[in-house]
């Protein structure tokens, strides 16, 4: 039998934008445990004050990140605009930074299939979206990892 790991000691809000990240970076059949673990340290930074609550949460999420929840569970509970924007910016940094090599498209068929997946489930406008899409592709500064971590930190300060 399948044991539930125990809920996390962030809020549900924090929890869906973490899980919708985590089902995108999924949309390719798969997650690095590399990707899991920088993605930890990073928004346990966001999410808990010193190294302890950190180190624990980490622990905590670890079992939530490997779990492949689909995105029509996980949309429904954004409860605003701004969520909803948050997370179509992060999912379409999530597959435009998969790692590729020479021969590949900058973002593959199941890619691309989860993020219109994502955009039909946000029902956001065609405006927003290309506005969102343009402001994402023309970042280059710090990486991903660095990127969302920002971008949840600057959203979790709203809170």
């Amino acid at each position: 039998m399948v044991q539930i790991p125990p809920p996390p000691s962030i809020t549900t809000r924090q929890m869906n934008l973490l899980r919708i990240v985590t089902a995108m970076a999924w949309s390719d059949g798969g997650l690095a445990a590399e990707e899991v673990d920088v993605m930890l340290d990073r928004f346990s930074s966001i999410f808990a004050t010193n190294p302890a609550q950190q180190e624990s949460l980490q622990q905590e999420l670890q079992d939530y990140m490997m779990q492949n929840i689909q995105l029509e569970e996980l949309t429904p509970k954004l409860q605003s605009t701004e969520e909803k924007e948050l997370v179509l910016r992060l999912g379409y940094e999530v597959i435009v930074a998969s790692a590729r090599t020479h021969e590949e498209d900058l973002i593959n068929d199941h890619e691309a299939a989860a993020y219109q997946k994502l955009v039909s489930l946000l029902g956001l406008p065609p405006e927003t979206i290309q506005r969102i899409e343009s402001e994402a592709a023309s970042r280059t500064d710090g990486g991903l990892v660095e990127s969302l971590t920002r971008q949840i930190k600057q959203f979790m300060s709203h809170d």
